[in-house]
């Protein structure tokens, strides 16, 4: 180990990482020798990152030119990044608004590889606090955020979150495929989605999809509170939830999730 290196560093790794900025860095596409000069590694080494970052996508190699360039998957992270960061500034005002409102906790989540993903969460004024926080993953059954977002999906899309069995969370988790899809479309009559206590033992959230320009759900806003502060206030806070989400989809930028 060399003075002041990382001892968490995972050397080749890093190598791969240098050669993944050189290429992406470029205006141009750039060939084997020119990545090896500018970087002084092996040439041998070289090759094998330049090809196994090529078969994951995130290069495109010219095979007749033999030049590397960033890939279709590098273009499409790179997009969907820039996608969710600006969901993320846009709703900021309207989570500040909800929490204030209602005292509660609320939260914003993505769908990626089938789960819920947390993007942001405004916690509320009271004491209480929940299991979810930023980067945290749920199942899309259990949350209402999941199935807020599944309501507003293509119906081939849908099937694809479709399971034989689903996890059991607590007690009222639903299990079973027919109650999955009924949930999801009584979501996508009324425009929200309920949990109760199925994800969480005492909790019931609210969740409202938001929107692309295409109508495709790129996200989606919750309110979470106990049940028992939840039953007074479902209509009102289903309202809100949904006039937030209209207004953070009329302030995103024209771009869509949904290729």
């Amino acid at each position: 180990m060399t003075k002041g290196s990382d001892p968490y560093s995972v050397l080749p790794v890093a190598k791969a990482m240098q050669v993944f900025a050189y290429v992406a860095s470029q205006a141009h596409d750039v060939t084997l020798t020119e990545v090896v000069q500018a970087l002084g590694m092996p040439k041998t080494t070289v090759f094998r990152y330049l090809q196994t970052l090529s078969a994951a996508g995130l290069f495109a190699h010219d095979i007749v030119q033999d030049r590397y360039g960033v890939g279709e998957r590098f273009r499409e992270l790179a997009r969907t990044d820039a996608i969710y960061h600006s969901l993320r500034s846009t709703a900021q005002g309207e989570l500040d608004g909800l929490v204030g409102g209602f005292r509660e906790t609320v939260n914003l989540a993505v769908l990626a590889d089938d789960e819920v993903v947390y993007v942001d969460i405004r916690e509320a004024t009271r004491s209480q606090r929940f299991q979810a926080r930023i980067g945290h993953r749920h199942p899309v059954h259990s949350t209402s955020l999941g199935k807020a977002m599944a309501a507003f999906l293509p119906a081939e899309t849908v099937e694809r979150l479709v399971r034989p069995e689903y996890e059991q969370r607590t007690y009222r988790t639903l299990t079973d495929a027919r109650t999955f899809r009924r949930h999801v479309e009584e979501a996508r009559r009324r425009g929200f989605a309920m949990e109760t206590g199925e994800n969480e033992d005492g909790v019931t959230c609210i969740g409202v999809p938001i929107l692309d320009g295409k109508g495709y759900p790129i996200a989606a806003v919750s309110l979470s509170a106990p049940d028992n502060r939840m039953k007074a206030m479902v209509d009102r806070a289903a309202g809100a939830l949904q006039d937030a989400a209209r207004r953070i989809t009329a302030s995103l930028p024209p771009i869509s999730l949904h290729v």
